[in-house]
Formats: C-alpha cells, structure tokens, sequence
C-alpha cells in the first residue's frame, strides 16, 4: 500500500507535465518557425553567387568622348551673369525686359550726346527712357511672335523670312514711333512731328538693313533663346545711340530753320524808291 501511493502521485504529475506540454506546444511552434527563416534559402544564396555585372564609372577614362562645353558657359563671370539674367527673364519677364530697356537707352543717349559735343542735356535722356519704357514690353513680345513663326524645313529659308518681315514690319513702326515720340515730348506740333518722322525714319530704315539682318540671322541660328534679348541689348546701345544721334542733327536742322526764319522776320522792310530815269533821258535827249 505503501509503494502504490508513491507510484500514483508520479503518474498524476507525469499526466500534469504532459499537459503542460501540449499547451505550450503552439505558443512555441511559431517562434521556431520564425527563427527557421534567418537560415537563407538555396534560391537566394544562387542569387548571391551569380557574378554581378561591373558598375559602370561616371567619370569617363581613357579614348571616352566628353562633349565640349558651349561657349557661352566658358566665360566665367560673364556666364555666371548670363544665366542670372535668364533665371530674372523665365521669373519676371515684362519686369526683367523694361529694367534692360531703360539701361539700354540710359547709356545710348548719354553716348549719343557725347558724341554731339554739345552741353549734356537731361531733358533728351528722360525722353528716351520714357519711350524705352513703353517699347520693352511690345519688342519683346514681338520677338518672341517672331521666334515661334515662319519655322520652315529650310532653316535658311526661316531665317530670310524672319528678316524681311521684321525690316518691313518692326523697323518702320519702331523708327516712327522713336522719331515721333521724340518730337511730341520736345513739344513740337503734329506738322513738326510728321517731317522730324519723315526726315528721319527712310535713313535710319536704310541703315538698318546694314546692321540688323546679320544681327538676327546670328541670333536665331547660334544665340540660345533666353541670351537673345541679352545679345539684341547690347547690339541696341550702339543702334540706339545712332538714332538719338541721328535724332538731334533732325533738332538741330529744325533750330537752324527756325532761326533762320525768326531773323527773316525781324529784318525790317525796305520799299525801293523810284530812280528818275525818265526826267534825265528827257534832259539828254533835249
């Protein structure tokens, strides 16, 4: 009785551990599940061992070609201002246009009355950026019309077009409105005004010929499109200081005639008295 008693209580605590067991039995199942995929699977271990292709070099070595730079991003500084004003042009375009016009005639009419040799005159310069001002934004606009029209295959029959439309059409309108608007802010009359334009306007559209068909073939061929009012600016100061020039020799023939006229007018009249011919042929023929 004594030797069954111990032998119960084994087997009751046998059952218990068995117990215990199987309840524990899916609490661990999945983390030996889970520690079984840090082993690597042979999918990816012949993944790893498949030789990877070279990693190609940025840097080009050895008979590589590098493409040049363009030359308008070799000039140091002058590029580095270059793309400012491109960045300015993209932002702000009508602003960027109206601040390069007034610079533009500010340093044309200081030119052009430097070379005059005449006293310099404030008045001329506020004139010219009062109509620098108001042409920016319509030039602007105008080129970039141009620049988007008559695009042929040919680019040599693109480029004749663009010219001869733009002598004949933004040529003729700029130079009379230059010349004209000029002669209405000196206060002239409107007879005055239309001979300073037609006086003025057929020389300067003649020169123009000489000038600006290079200028334009050159900047639509080479120049990129946000450098071209850039490169047009700087071949306007000297176009603009001719026309102020050209401009004040129109002021100073119109002064010269004026003068002219005022001096007739003052001159007094003089009536010519009558020679007595006749009372002396009497007396010779007597």
């Amino acid at each position: 009785m004594s030797l069954s008693t111990p032998m119960m209580f084994r087997a009751v605590f046998r059952r218990q551990l068995e117990q215990l067991r199987v309840s524990r039995l899916p609490r661990s199942a999945p983390r030996r599940f889970q520690s079984s995929n840090s082993s690597p699977k042979p999918s990816e271990v012949a993944e790893a061992a498949k030789p990877k292709p070279p990693v190609e070099d940025p840097i080009p070595v050895g008979s590589t070609p590098v493409p040049p730079l363009s030359i308008w991003q070799r000039l140091g500084p002058l590029t580095r201002a270059g793309q400012a004003y491109a960045r300015a042009q993209r932002n702000r375009p009508y602003t960027t246009q109206i601040a390069s016009a007034l610079v533009i005639y500010l340093a044309a009419d200081v030119s052009a009355q430097r070379i005059g040799g005449k006293e310099y005159v404030p008045e001329r310069t506020v004139r010219n950026l009062i109509i620098g001002a108001v042409a920016a934004v319509p030039n602007f606009l105008w080129f970039v019309w141009l620049s988007r029209n008559f695009n042929y295959a040919s680019h040599a029959l693109s480029i004749g077009v663009k010219i001869v439309v733009n002598q004949l059409v933004f040529t003729t309108l700029f130079n009379s409105y230059f010349f004209g608007a000029q002669a209405l802010l000196a206060g002239e009359s409107l007879s005055e005004t239309w001979d300073r334009v037609r006086r003025t306007v057929p020389v300067s559209w003649v020169n123009a010929w000489k000038l600006w068909p290079a200028v334009t073939a050159f900047s639509f061929t080479f120049i990129p499109i946000e450098y071209r009012s850039v490169f047009a600016g700087v071949v306007a100061v000297g176009w603009q200081t001719y026309l102020s020039y050209l401009n004040r020799q129109a002021e100073i023939e119109e002064e010269a005639a004026h003068s002219r006229k005022t001096t007739v007018a003052a001159l007094p009249s003089v009536e010519a008295a009558p020679l007595p011919l006749d009372a002396q042929k009497r007396r010779m023929a007597a």
